[in-house]
């Protein structure tokens, strides 16, 4: 699934749309050249914005939401920290609902090990990704959605928001 597929799921969202993240990190050859200069010290400016915060306005003045979970283990990948400092900590201004679960000193709470977008608590797209990393595809969740909501019910309680985290 994708190009107009794939925005479609946006497009069509009635209420919100949330995202499961359970890698620590995503080969996307577009930042390749932003993470390496953030591994070189260079840390994201005050005022950046992009593409992604300025969907996440127009869904909030929409009455729609937008959020995620990323589960994480200590110490963070490289790229986990580039993240929190080039989108997170900008798209959390946006809007953007940001939780981070830790499961370093602890269990996992029974999520999959699997990313995934739901739209509307009904539509869950699978983001199926290379051990690296890279994505491979998405696909359309044909069965019934209950687990997936299940699954973010139990991912939202047992996590922090963003801002909390990185601030403890």
């Amino acid at each position: 699934m994708d190009g107009d597929a794939w925005n479609d799921c946006f497009d069509s969202m009635e209420r919100a749309a949330w995202r499961l993240e359970t890698l620590p990190v995503y080969t996307m050859p577009q930042e390749a050249e932003k993470l390496k200069r953030f591994l070189a010290g260079e840390k994201s400016p005050d005022d950046y914005t992009s593409a992604w915060m300025d969907e996440v306005r127009q869904w909030a003045s929409e009455g729609k939401s937008v959020g995620r979970v990323h589960v994480v283990t200590r110490p963070l990948s490289d790229y986990l920290r580039f993240e929190f400092e080039y989108y997170y900590r900008h798209h959390v201004k946006a809007g953007e609902d940001i939780r981070i679960l830790d499961i370093t000193e602890r269990e996992s709470p029974g999520l999959p090990d699997r990313d995934f977008w739901m739209f509307d608590e009904s539509k869950v797209v699978l983001m199926n990704y290379r051990a690296d990393g890279t994505q491979i595809n998405r696909e359309l969740y044909k069965g019934d959605p209950e687990p997936y909501r299940q699954w973010k019910r139990i991912a939202v309680a047992e996590s922090v928001p963003f801002l909390e985290y990185v601030s403890g």
